[in-house]
């Protein structure tokens, strides 16, 4: 997963470069996107994701816990694809 928010599903839009006598050339607008950590709670490990800004900031607001089993749920992100850090 490449390029992907694991929680948002957010991911790169296509678009144009305009100059100013109106030539148009393609571009792609990437996402704010960067590697975590944060600890899970209920497996007692820690996990690392590729989140962008928005993503971290729904954690804050509604939990770790609560932001994967949605992102699950969505099919942002498969349990196989977090990925554990010291196991």
């Amino acid at each position: 997963m490449s390029k992907i928010c694991q929680i948002t599903g957010k991911k790169a839009m296509i678009g144009n470069n305009v100059s100013h006598s109106k030539h148009h050339t393609k571009r792609s607008f990437d996402i704010n996107l960067f590697q975590k950590k944060f600890y899970y709670m209920e497996e007692g490990c820690w996990i690392s994701l590729k989140l962008c800004a928005q993503g971290l900031r729904m954690i804050n607001k509604v939990g770790l816990d609560a932001a994967l089993k949605n992102a699950v749920e969505k099919g942002y992100c498969d349990w196989k694809d977090i990925k554990v850090i010291g196991e």
